[in-house]
């Protein structure tokens, strides 16, 4: 494991400092919440969870590199939409499980906030996976751009496409002649 450098440890050290700030500036937001109508008070109290969870996952992805951006459909299904529904739940009150999700004060329940602290978190980890490092010494490559496939089938229109099958079947056909052709020409040869 190599050892961290000025850079990001100056990094790490902000990142901590952020979040930091963060705490301290929202215990007054949640005190100045407490004087709100009951559903404002706990939409802007999950709007302030979420934003420490989007916090939380800029200050733990600190490296070097390029962002690897890429969907992950796992991290959607088991994590963000089941936070989604708690939150909505919890300030819904048509919804199913809502005297589970919502708090009897008025205050945001326990498991409504960290919901929202993993809703925070997963938005953008459901898009972005940390970093990636790029040899030192190679120069930077373009991405090989492959052809032909679907797609060059679907932009060539179907007339390529059934051509395409026409010529396949004719090649199909002369194979089988050229090996009877090949074996007969063989036969003779071994015979004398």
């Amino acid at each position: 494991m190599k050892k961290p450098d000025k850079r990001e440890t100056v990094n790490l050290f902000f990142s901590a400092f952020l979040i930091l700030a963060f705490i301290v500036c929202a215990h007054f937001f949640t005190q100045f919440t407490a004087n709100l109508d009951v559903t404002l008070a706990n939409v802007i109290n999950i709007a302030i969870y979420v934003v420490f969870g989007l916090l939380v996952f800029y200050a733990t992805r600190v490296g070097d590199g390029k962002p690897v951006k890429r969907f992950s459909v796992i991290t959607l299904l088991i994590l963000v939409l089941p936070s989604l529904y708690i939150l909505i739940a919890s300030v819904a009150k048509f919804m199913p499980l809502n005297n589970i999700f919502a708090a009897q004060n008025g205050a945001v329940s326990v498991i409504t906030a960290l919901a929202a602290v993993a809703l925070g978190y997963g938005l953008p980890y459901t898009f972005i996976s940390g970093f990636e490092l790029a040899p030192e010494n190679a120069p930077e490559e373009q991405p090989e751009v492959l052809e032909g496939g679907v797609e060059a089938d679907v932009l060539s229109g179907d007339d390529a496409v059934e051509e395409n099958g026409e010529k396949a079947v004719e090649e199909a056909a002369e194979e089988p002649a050229e090996e009877a052709v090949e074996e007969a020409a063989e036969e003779p040869a071994e015979n004398s």
